[in-house]
């Protein structure tokens, strides 16, 4: 049954995202990137990480896309649909695509050659340690603590010029 439903919410997600490449309305395309933040939440509730899921629903699809929204709004959009040289660009996207799916597949093949013995014992130990939200915590204020502090301090130099950049042009 969990191998249905996440065939399911794999096809809303890809089927989600290319809706969103291709609409050249911006305002629908942002409506098809929601419904696949919703979809990646969804696969977050299969694997049983309610807290993956929630951010997910709270930070990507709650303030991202409002993020986006503003700057829909605030952007002439009339210049960047007339730029042609966007369009032109196919035959590169083309070659990216192939590589991915190449990678892609070559994952899945090592992938399906290396399973491991004995999915139970993670299991076991997450049960043991409390829980996912204190999986999580434990492991990113213990083992990840340094990563953790260098992108929180990039998100505030990008948050602070932001202001600087905002404030020069009012």
């Amino acid at each position: 049954m969990e191998l249905l439903f996440f065939y399911i919410f794999a096809a809303v997600i890809l089927g989600s995202a290319v809706m969103m490449v291709t609409r050249r309305n911006m305002v629908h395309a942002v409506v098809w990137m929601v419904i696949t933040f919703i979809g990646v939440a969804s696969l977050y509730i299969l694997l049983e990480a309610e807290f993956l899921a929630a951010v997910q629903i709270l930070v990507y699809t709650g303030g991202i896309v409002v993020l986006f929204l503003f700057v829909i709004m605030l952007v002439n959009l009339g210049d960047i649909y007339q730029v042609e040289w966007l369009h032109r660009q196919w035959l590169p996207a083309l070659l990216l695509a192939l590589l991915l799916v190449t990678e892609i597949g070559f994952m899945v093949w090592v992938g399906a050659q290396d399973v491991p013995a004995a999915p139970e014992q993670s299991e076991a130990i997450l049960r043991g340690l409390g829980g996912n939200v204190e999986t999580l915590g434990m492991a990113l204020y213990t083992d990840f603590l340094l990563p953790f502090e260098v992108a929180s301090m990039l998100l505030l130099v990008a948050m602070i010029g932001a202001i600087y950049l905002a404030k020069k042009r009012v």
